[in-house]
């Protein structure tokens, strides 16, 4: 059994970790932390939880966490992990952190999109960027994950098997993203109130203003051999859970639907949690509502010789916590789909 330790249990990214790993057959949950909820059990905090998971949240004591667990997940909010990942590598635990903080490979980009300065940059070159179906090998021998961001996610999975051709333009690739409100996180927030997001629909961070734009240009730029360029626009919708991205790519030369879909076919033939549509369909995110897939349907409009990828994920599964799942997997030698497989829930 794998000892697991949850830091930032009681988010919504943490709590869905908590659900999780309560329910893989390999994994013994020994610690969690939360100074919201400090001395209350976890189940005490989220009542879905009852008769699952009856930990108690403690305070985050590095010491204490590193002398429990073999694993630790860090889902706390960008700048936090820094701090922390430092101290559990001396103590020889791994590190998978849900933030943003080892996922760009410059620490100048993160100073730029972040806003502060990297505390440690030694170890960005030891974090392995945790997308499995790009990077699977790399991931089995890493010390520290960066997990993905859920945009990101979204948008390389259906970006990739056309830019690793280098069958589309690199540069100008447009992005059209909408997300549930459980995106934002659980803190309170005008933006996220409930009178605000209700029955509304809205633009943010748009003309290369998201702080994902990066993570989404670095690993598509190493697919491509160089430089990749987006225009990325976020949306928040009303719903919980869910991303939708539609991305446009511009293709070299002419090719047919069949052309194109047989680089998707060949590039995720393999892949547990990926699901390509038929011709003529796309995907809804209630599809993938609870579940670890990422559903990917693809069109060509001839008229422009643009090719239209549609994806969907469960923003806090595929886009987070289980995508951390996925790579504790294949950190302990444990079949990559094991805690994570079932459909999703609908309606």
């Amino acid at each position: 059994m794998v000892k697991a330790a949850v830091v930032g249990a009681t988010g919504y990214t943490g709590v869905e970790l908590v659900r999780l790993l309560a329910g893989h057959p390999e994994v013994e949950l020994v610690q969690l932390t939360s100074e919201s909820y400090r001395g209350q059990k976890i189940s005490e905090v989220y009542p879905s939880l009852d008769g699952w998971a009856e930990l108690v949240c403690e305070t985050l004591d590095p010491d204490q966490v590193t002398e429990k667990a073999e694993v630790v997940f860090v889902a706390l909010p960008h700048g936090l992990a820094m701090g922390l990942v430092p101290r559990l590598l001396e103590a020889g635990v791994r590190v998978i952190d849900l933030g943003a903080d080892f996922r760009l490979q410059d620490p100048a980009d993160y100073e730029t999109w972040y806003g502060k300065e990297h505390t440690c940059p030694d170890l960005i070159p030891k974090a392995v960027y945790g997308l499995p179906e790009l990077n699977r090998s790399r991931v089995q021998g890493a010390r520290i994950v960066a997990n993905p961001g859920c945009y990101p996610t979204s948008v390389i999975l259906g970006a990739a098997p056309l830019v690793a051709g280098r069958m589309v333009d690199p540069v100008g690739i447009v992005v059209d993203s909408k997300s549930g409100v459980s995106g934002a996180g659980r803190s309170l927030s005008l933006t996220t109130h409930f009178s605000e997001v209700n029955e509304n629909f809205k633009a943010y961070n748009i003309a290369g203003k998201h702080r994902h734009t990066p993570e989404m240009e670095q690993e598509l730029g190493r697919l491509w051999g160089g430089k990749v360029v987006i225009s990325f626009s976020p949306h928040l919708v009303p719903m919980t859970r869910g991303i939708l991205s539609t991305i446009y790519l511009d293709l070299k030369e002419n090719l047919t639907y069949e052309q194109v879909i047989e680089v998707y076919r060949e590039f995720y033939s393999h892949e547990p949690f990926i699901r390509l549509l038929p011709a003529g369909k796309l995907p809804q995110t209630k599809e993938v509502t609870g579940s670890n897939y990422c559903d990917i349907g693809v069109a060509l409009d001839q008229r422009v010789n643009k090719v239209i990828v549609v994806t969907v994920i469960d923003n806090l599964v595929k886009g987070a916590a289980g995508q951390a799942v996925q790579n504790m997997n294949l950190l302990f030698g444990i079949r990559e789909t094991t805690g994570l497989l079932g459909p999703g829930l609908y309606p």
